[in-house]
């Protein structure tokens, strides 16, 4: 890697300002291999030298990505006046400048949200032609009916007349209101319109992928994870769609509990 100013490092790569810089270097709070230093010119190679700022090591990867198990109530988005943000379940001390939720998921559904400073990945997770799948759990208001997959399969067309993408969409077994969806697109409150105009009512929403990764069951509501860069890898390489119900149906009862509500 190229050797990058210490005092840029220490701002890219940790909640602190430039000016908390400058006065964290001041105090000696930045060992670089062990060694106090103030001058924050200095050019390290933070793929090689160990930075440790307060006590805290920094990473040595240039980008960070976190999944986190959005709980109800929740925005995705840095911040906001009237309710919680997603951001603030990543611990202070692990939160980097510019980290941000790639994606949406409203503050009446659950489940996965990842958050990074990698505005290219964000890109490439978002842009509409890459049609990145998205898989929820749902629970209805009423039985799931058998003609819902044809419909959902064929392209729905909601009340106001948008025409969706088509979607896979299969009942959970032994569970007659649960089902599982997946979207290659992400119109505003979109599984809840399609399931309105198919004449039922959804009463839980939760994400539990993206791409070829899935919300580990081990993260309870309001947890977080922090991705190695072969789990990002994931994100853009998709299983069919049969592989991933049939994992999410071998944890169901596990994922009911982490739903996070």
């Amino acid at each position: 890697m190229a050797l990058i100013r210490l005092d840029k490092c220490l701002a890219d790569r940790t909640p602190h300002s430039r000016s908390d810089v400058k006065r964290l270097l001041r105090e000696g709070a930045v060992l670089v291999d062990g060694v106090p230093v103030r001058d924050g010119s200095l050019r390290i190679d933070p793929d090689v030298q160990t930075v440790t700022c307060r006590g805290t090591a920094l990473r040595s990867d240039a980008h960070v990505y976190f999944i986190v198990n959005k709980p109800l109530g929740y925005v995705c988005a840095t911040e906001d006046r009237q309710h919680p943000v997603v951001t603030a379940l990543i611990p202070e001390a692990q939160r980097v400048r510019g980290l941000f939720p790639a994606g949406r998921l409203d503050a009446d559904s659950t489940g996965m949200v990842l958050l990074t400073e990698d505005g290219d990945l964000a890109h490439r997770l978002l842009a509409p032609k890459r049609h990145v799948p998205k898989y929820y759990l749902l629970r209805l208001a009423r039985p799931y009916e058998p003609d819902y997959a044809r419909r959902a399969a064929a392209g729905l067309t909601l009340s106001d007349g948008t025409v969706c993408r088509p979607a896979e969409l299969s009942p959970i077994e032994a569970e007659d209101r649960y089902a599982l969806i997946c979207l290659h697109e992400g119109r505003y409150h979109q599984v809840r319109r399609m399931m309105a105009a198919m004449g039922n009512h959804v009463e839980m929403l939760h994400r539990v992928g993206i791409g070829g990764l899935l919300l580990p069951v081990s993260i309870k509501a309001g947890g977080f994870l922090e991705l190695f860069h072969k789990d990002v890898e994931n994100l853009l390489n998709p299983e069919p769609f049969s592989s991933v119900y049939e994992r999410i149906v071998n944890n169901f009862p596990s994922y009911l509990i982490n739903e996070g509500q």
